[in-house]
């Protein structure tokens, strides 16, 4: 019974691994990356700053998404983050949610 519950649970982690590491992927080909790190500043917030100041907000993941969509102006400064019409609704809401999983 233990191998399989630490067989479970390796298969579990290979598939969050698998999953973060698309979610990554499809930051980057997005092209957030071009702006934002996930640890550091460039123009933009570091994702991590992003998902610390969004943490325990119940509609994080929809704000986030519409950001992502739609674009901001005077949130993390003057540097407005332009629209990114071209990022499908149902690929902001990974995105957002890649972006909350960060810490």
């Amino acid at each position: 019974m233990k191998g399989v519950l630490i067989s479970i649970a390796a298969a579990s982690a290979l598939f969050l691994a698998a999953n973060a590491q698309a979610d990554a992927d499809l930051a980057k080909s997005s092209g957030c990356l071009n702006c934002h790190n996930v640890d550091n500043k460039l123009v933009g917030p570091a994702l991590k700053d992003v998902a610390e100041k969004y943490a325990g907000q119940d509609d994080a993941v929809e704000y986030l998404s519409g950001k992502i969509k739609n674009g901001s102006q005077n949130v993390w400064g003057p540097v407005p983050m332009p629209p990114n019409a071209m990022v499908s609704d149902e690929n902001a809401k990974v995105l957002a949610e890649f972006i909350l999983s960060l810490k």
